[in-house]
């Protein structure tokens, strides 16, 4: 039985942008955000880039969304891949994370506040 195009519900720009983030918290966010608990270091590290996003956001003047914040993640990662990084092949060293991951693990921080978590 073919299901008629016009019943298919498109993918939302939404959709799209907790996909990526939800896939973010699945490859760094869960592990590094636990690690971040229990290091005040990291911790700290995370809170200043955290900052940083949400000034080169403009979020003091306007909410933060699922889009915004995935669009950022995007760039800085796709910026990263053009310039020879090459993402972690095994598992994150949080005592001493580069400063990508740290700024990525800032995004996951700012997802999770939007869902309240």
């Amino acid at each position: 039985m073919r299901v008629p195009f016009t019943r298919v519900a498109p993918r939302t720009a939404v959709d799209s942008a907790r996909s990526t983030l939800a896939a973010l918290t699945v490859s760094i966010g869960t592990v590094g955000l636990a690690a971040a608990a229990t290091r005040p270091g990291l911790l700290a590290l995370v809170d200043q880039h955290a900052a940083a996003v949400r000034d080169s956001l403009d979020g003091d003047r306007r909410p933060l969304t699922a889009a915004t914040l995935a669009g950022y993640a995007e760039g800085v990662r796709a910026a990263a891949l053009e310039h020879g990084w090459a993402p972690p092949g095994g598992p994150v060293d949080w005592s001493r994370p580069e400063w990508l991951l740290t700024r990525l693990l800032a995004v996951c921080a700012l997802a999770r506040s939007l869902d309240g978590a």
